[in-house]
């Protein structure tokens, strides 16, 4: 075990032999800390928080009350295979929220991005990957093997199916089921999760060009409207745009998946 001397540890704690606690971390009463856990530095377990598993936390996390951080999978496949949770940096985990390791069919990860929010009694499944700056809104479920990229907003009560992938800069409207991949910048509502435009608001909001964004409207419309398959026209659209973000749309649809795509109605 390893304790830096500045680290503030509540004489109520649990710190498990092995665990690394970093310089100015500060554990609170009741918490545990498992063996093989590591919190880089400034990282806050608060009150009756769980962190265990092979898990390791970026610096200046928190850990709010009840979350429980690096438990095994929900999945009746795992025999105890000696499997990882990496949290990046600053990333907060809201109370009673649940995070599992991965597993040795999934690659054996569940990673978090830095600047990631887990808001109050979210989940997210093993072998889960979710990029940075991801907001994953109250009771939210994301299921095994999910792929969520960067600046995604996942809202309430939303469920992500497993091996789904949803592109950045996506935004799920909250009580949807997502069974489907979601291209990047996309717009999903509705209770089974329909393809309902782009990601205008966030988009003006990252401060992208009003050329961009025009790009990006008249690339949803061909691939709403177009001549041919989904497929087919966003092949026609990687070989026809100048626009970066169509480019990483397109390439998105174009690459390997276990899902099919949610389309433009």
């Amino acid at each position: 075990m390893t304790i830096h001397p500045t680290a503030r540890i509540h004489p109520s704690a649990v710190i498990e032999d092995g665990a690394t606690i970093g310089a100015g971390c500060d554990i609170g009463p009741f918490s545990l800390i498992g063996p093989e856990v590591t919190l880089h530095d400034r990282v806050v377990v608060k009150s009756h928080a769980v962190v265990t598993g092979w898990t390791e936390v970026g610096e200046d996390g928190v850990i709010f009350p009840f979350a429980t951080v690096g438990e095994i999978p929900q999945d009746l496949k795992f025999k105890g295979e000696h499997t990882r949770l990496v949290i990046g940096k600053r990333v907060r985990i809201r109370e009673a929220a649940t995070l599992n390791t991965g597993t040795e069919g999934g690659g054996g990860v569940t990673r978090l991005g830095d600047d990631v929010l887990v808001m109050t009694g979210a989940h997210v499944g093993h072998d889960a990957q979710i990029g940075d700056r991801v907001i994953l809104v109250n009771h939210v479920a994301i299921a095994g093997h999910v792929v969520i990229g960067d600046d995604v907003i996942v809202g309430g009560l939303s469920g992500v199916h497993q091996f789904v992938r949803i592109g950045q800069g996506a935004i799920i409207g909250a009580l949807t089921m997502v069974t489907n991949d979601v291209i990047p910048f996309g717009l999903v509502q509705a209770p089974r999760g329909e393809l309902d435009g782009l990601n205008l608001v966030g988009l003006k909001r990252r401060g992208i060009e009003r050329s961009e964004i025009t790009a990006m409207r008249a690339a949803y419309q061909m691939l709403a409207q177009g001549e041919g398959t989904f497929m087919d026209r966003a092949r026609r659209l990687a070989d026809e745009t100048d626009s970066d973000y169509v480019r990483e749309m397109t390439a998105f649809i174009l690459s390997e998946s276990d899902r099919s795509f949610l389309t433009p109605k």
